[in-house]
């Protein structure tokens, strides 16, 4: 294959109607009869879909895909055309544009191939005004399609004329094709599965996006079995990779031919998984069905996939109008599906293609939404980011899985690594949209105005009562909270958070009630009450009237249920250091005959003690550490 052709991967694929010479066209571009099954031998009709490499000057070697032309083979059709890049459309000169072709036509129009090539074979069974008369037939048809200025190419498989040029619009076309990024999700449809002696179970298929090597590991979907690559082919030659556009044959380890079928698809990433309800944007031929309902059944057709289908318009638009619809789809069984798809919509009965459209969230939830306008729509169909956006939106607080995103939306996995710095909403494990996170905002916001309302003497509110009170995902929370903090909106103490220069305001009745509490605590002297008898006393304000002495440093919390006056303490622990030698070991009886006060005070004053370094605990008693102080900080921020 020629350098260019190989950096890009192009493949080329018939269409058109039966019996207009698609293979045998084929056969004299590559010297390959790509009819290789007896059915078709004895028919002499393509049956199922043709392989062979094209050599175009120029531009190297790429894949052609030869498909079926009869009205019963279009799912073959089908398969052949989804994952091209430049369409060969074959008419012949004696008949001119027929059904199938128009059907073909649309179908790569719904597939929106690249590019388009008109073959106008058999051209040496006419003379010059007939083929004058079909050119300009084939011009009023590609008129109403994306390639009105399409070459459209007078040539013959029998004689050889216009070969030459055939080749060379493909060559131009081959060259111009747009590259697919190098960096990307592997993903390859199969087309074909069978066994080979001494290979065991074979692949092939072309692949869509991304790359593989000999040896790794990939899934099966939608059945989810794993199997090793133990050898790639392209063209009939063993390579050590193969990358996009490029058809491949790729023979497995791990896996039984049973449980490979035509509309498997081969992943690598670990992110895919199928889905059953999807978003698409969806477009219905005008007049190609006469009634659609969410009732009636289709056949979706996505690369080598063909499920049974149901469609249900969002937004309440008529499917059949003709123009864009955001449409939930919902399949019949799981299947792999990719933001960005391309797909194609059938009828069963009676057969025929009605329609296609653009996968815009392949894991979407149930839900509604407003109408979009036409431009709004055309941007989702073409736009990887602004299907990212639709996604954080539909989302909301629940977010999405950042490994998710390059299949949910489309984007590669080095612009999904370029759009996640300067997401606003980006956590560890998910990504949040703008309107998610300010809505949180706006509930840390209220959430802590309110406490502030319900304890004004609280320094703040904790973090995990904030994040309790949100009752969302905790990752939101934080990013809620880090961006309000780099706002200047709050600030943090420890575990707690306020307001951006918040400070409790005590009322006049809030001094004069801690003043009494203060007052009660300092009397009792070293057998203070405890909190409930202090609320007893003065109401259930107590707790609150407590933390803010406290944080004053008049009162210091010795047990979870008693406060002591903050001289009181300190005369305690000087009378322990006077009355102890360092060094010597005090049993709490002894200790209780130092302090003067019964066990029940006794006790959690030495665990106290332990705690702030003054004495330290050796079997059932104290001993005074010689660097003792005495040290009544006060602990650590409460609410």
């Amino acid at each position: 294959m020629g350098a260019r052709a190989l950096e890009r991967g192009v493949i080329v694929g018939t269409a058109g109607h039966i019996d207009h010479g698609k293979t045998a066209l084929v056969k004299a571009l590559t010297g390959v009869d790509t009819d290789r099954l007896p059915e078709e031998k004895r028919r002499g009709i393509t049956i199922d879909l043709g392989f062979a490499p094209l050599s175009l000057d120029g531009a190297g070697t790429v894949g052609l895909v030869d498909v079926p032309g009869h009205e019963d083979f279009v799912r073959s059709m089908l398969v052949g055309a989804s994952g091209i890049d430049v369409g060969l459309l074959v008419i012949a000169a004696d008949e001119g544009v027929m059904p199938q072709t128009r059907e073909h036509l649309l179908i790569l129009s719904l597939l929106e191939i690249p590019q388009l090539i008109v073959a106008l074979t058999k051209s040496d069974l006419v003379d010059n005004d007939w083929l004058e008369l079909v050119r300009s037939d084939i011009q009023a048809e590609l008129s109403r399609t994306r390639w009105s200025r399409a070459p459209i190419v007078s040539c013959s498989a029998r004689t050889g004329e216009g070969l030459d040029e055939v080749r060379a619009e493909l060559a131009r076309a081959v060259l111009s094709a747009e590259a697919r990024p190098a960096e990307d999700l592997f993903r390859l449809p199969v087309d074909r599965a069978f066994t080979v002696r001494g290979t065991g179970t074979v692949v092939t298929g072309t692949v869509w996006s991304g790359s593989i090597e000999a040896e790794a590991d990939v899934r099966l979907l939608p059945g989810g079995a794993h199997a090793r690559v133990r050898k790639i082919e392209q063209h009939g030659k063993v390579i050590p990779r193969v990358g996009a556009g490029v058809r491949a044959a790729l023979a497995l380890g791990g896996v039984d031919v049973g449980q490979v079928a035509r509309g498997s698809v081969i992943v690598a990433d670990r992110a895919w998984r199928p889905t059953s309800l999807f978003e698409a944007l969806v477009t219905v031929e005008a007049g190609a069905t006469p009634d659609l309902t969410p009732k009636t059944r289709v056949r979706f057709h996505s690369g080598a996939t063909e499920v049974g289908a149901r469609l249900t318009a969002i937004d309440g638009a008529d499917l059949r109008g003709g123009g864009y619809v955001l449409a939930r789809i919902t399949a019949e069984s799981a299947i792999p599906l990719r933001g960005g798809d391309r797909f194609v919509l059938r009828l069963p009965a009676p057969v025929g293609t009605i329609g296609g459209g653009t996968v815009i969230d392949p894991y979407a939830r149930r839900r509604s939404v407003s109408r979009l306008s036409t431009e709004e729509m055309r941007a989702l169909s073409l736009s990887a980011e602004k299907r990212l956006e639709w996604i954080l939106d539909a989302e909301g607080v629940r977010g999405v899985k950042i490994p998710e995103i390059s299949v949910r939306t489309g984007l590669t996995p080095a612009a999904t690594r370029a759009v996640l710095p300067g997401s606003r909403g980006r956590g560890a494990n998910n990504l949040f949209g703008a309107a998610a996170v300010e809505s949180t905002m706006a509930q840390v916001r209220m959430i802590i105005a309110e406490y502030e309302i319900r304890s004004p003497l609280s320094p703040g509110a904790s973090t995990q009562t904030v994040r309790g009170a949100l009752r969302g995902d905790e990752e939101l929370a934080d990013i809620a909270i880090s961006e309000l903090g780099a706002d200047n909106e709050i600030e943090t103490d420890g575990p707690l958070i306020r307001r951006k220069g918040w400070a409790p305001t005590p009322s006049a009745l809030d001094v004069k009630a801690s003043t009494a509490l203060a007052h009660d605590i300092c009397a009792a002297r070293h057998e203070p009450p405890s909190v409930g008898e202090l609320i007893a006393r003065h109401g259930s304000g107590v707790p609150a009237l407590l933390r803010h002495l406290e944080r004053e440093g008049r009162v210091v919390r010795v047990e979870a249920d008693r406060y002591y006056d903050r001289s009181t303490l300190a005369d305690m622990v000087g009378r322990l250091k006077e009355q102890l030698v360092p060094g010597q070991v005090y049993v709490p009886a002894q200790l209780r005959d130092v302090l003067g006060f019964s066990r029940k005070y006794l006790i959690p004053f030495l665990e106290f003690c332990d705690q702030r370094g003054i004495t330290e605990r050796r079997g059932e008693g104290r001993v005074l550490r010689e660097s003792a102080g005495v040290v009544l900080d006060t602990p650590q921020p409460q609410t």
